[in-house]
């Protein structure tokens, strides 16, 4: 999740961490006035996003003098291993900023309090149910889901219209096929039609993969999740093989790239298209060249339709809280729609709140809002959401399988047997 601008943050979460001692403090986190004293760890790492977070923690404490929160910076880089930390060392924040992705090893483990007591009833119905999946584990909602980014394209608007392709719009998308020929038809001298930067492949794969009617992880009769690549599972690695190994129209050099890391070359027409998370919006308004013209479009749609996984962010509260209800209270007011419109435009990204969504600053056409907005009908939990083990599926097996195929080392058939063979025996050790 654009580690490389976030590197930055983890020492001053490091040290904010080591300043704020254990959760709470005082008497069960009160003070001897009985001030009760929530800590609020954030991960906003844009200068937007953490304004709009400070502010409204600086708003809920004018106006709730008995219940003060403490805003506490954290960083993407190092999230999960600082939790896990926190958590062992009964030292964790109260409320808990995260991605869905990252809550089912903490939920499973009891290290995430169970929010379905306190949800207040306008929250509950407010988050779409597609988007409360995301955090249910076993019986138990174990986070608030508020922020979601769909994968979209920016591409290059003079070279686009340059090269007479059909302008793809949400309701009529290119199909995956017609994406493979447009990027063809982008590609000349010097310049590739696409960029696909792939140095974590394994959620842009599994969340595009949907849209091609690929799932790689499903159930069984037990209930027990095991990993199957069936054929929906190779149209969009299929797709982004063929571009680079055999047509040519992806850079090969980018599969080792970052996002951020291809923003140079697209910028200077080595890329005519881009594949990004939605927010990367952000960084093409301030670091495009003067003159740049360049366009928001949906990614393809296959025999799935036009919908790709998601794992949005989320706020938890810590099981060892004392004040579970009022941290609860807290995660409300940020999320009441106009704060959540202030934190999906401080994070450029969408929020999962249907009456923060119809908000009209976030259906501009400008910089591709509307684009976005359009999108989030489509957005489904990521396939592998709620499955123990993904983690380390995801570092010791995907991860260097997909790199291989995608370069051209290994062809679909050893793709199929790294990822289901060797990937059915991590998820065995954690469902015995």
């Amino acid at each position: 999740m654009r580690a490389t601008a976030r590197r930055a943050a983890t020492a001053v979460a490091v040290l904010a961490l080591l300043l704020t001692g254990c959760s709470g403090g005082g008497d069960e986190g009160r003070d001897a006035d009985g001030t009760i004293r929530l800590r609020f760890q954030s991960l906003a790492w844009q200068k937007e996003s953490v304004d709009a977070n400070e502010q409204l923690v600086k708003e809920w404490n004018d106006a709730h003098p008995d219940v003060q929160v403490e805003y506490v910076q954290g960083s993407w880089d190092s999230v999960h291993d600082q939790l896990l930390t926190s958590f062992e060392g009964g030292e964790a924040p109260d409320v808990i900023h995260d991605a869905s992705d990252d809550l089912a090893d903490f939920a499973y483990g009891g290290y995430l309090a169970d929010l379905s007591p306190f949800l207040p009833g306008r929250l509950k119905a407010d988050i779409p149910e597609q988007s409360w999946r995301t955090t249910t584990f076993g019986e138990g909602v174990h986070g608030v889901p508020f922020l979601q980014e769909p994968r979209v394209l920016i591409a290059n608007t003079k070279l686009l219209k340059a090269s007479g392709a059909r302008v793809p719009t949400p309701e009529r998308p290119w199909s995956w096929q017609e994406f493979r020929q447009v990027t063809k038809e982008l590609t000349g001298k010097r310049r590739y039609g696409i960029a696909w930067p792939l140095k974590e492949p394994v959620s842009v794969t599994l969340n595009l993969g949907l849209s091609g009617g690929g799932q790689l992880f499903h159930r069984d009769d037990d209930g027990k999740a095991v990993l199957r690549f069936e054929q929906g599972d190779g149209v969009v690695t299929g797709t982004i093989r063929d571009q680079v190994n055999t047509d040519g129209s992806a850079a090969r050099s980018a599969l080792g790239m970052g996002g951020s890391d291809a923003l140079p070359g697209f910028f200077g027409g080595k890329y005519a298209m881009l594949p990004l998370g939605f927010s990367y919006r952000q960084q093409v308004i301030q670091q495009a060249p003067e003159g740049f013209d360049w366009t928001v479009l949906p990614m393809p749609a296959g025999a799935g339709g036009a919908v790709q996984g998601v794992s949005p962010q989320t706020l938890s509260v810590a099981e060892e809280s004392p004040h579970k209800k009022e941290a609860v209270a807290f995660i409300d007011f940020l999320l009441r729609p106009p704060n959540m419109v202030r934190l999906a435009r401080g994070d450029w990204m969408l929020p999962t709140g249907t009456e923060a969504l119809a908000d009209p600053s976030l259906r501009t056409a400008e910089h591709g809002w509307a684009v976005g907005t359009a999108l989030a009908q489509g957005l489904r939990p990521a396939p592998a959401q709620s499955v123990r083990g993904y983690p380390e599926w995801k570092d010791k097996v995907a991860t260097p399988a997909l790199q291989e195929y995608y370069s051209g080392a290994i062809d679909a058939d050893g793709l199929s047997r790294r990822l289901v063979a060797d990937g059915n025996r991590v998820l065995a050790r954690y469902q015995r």
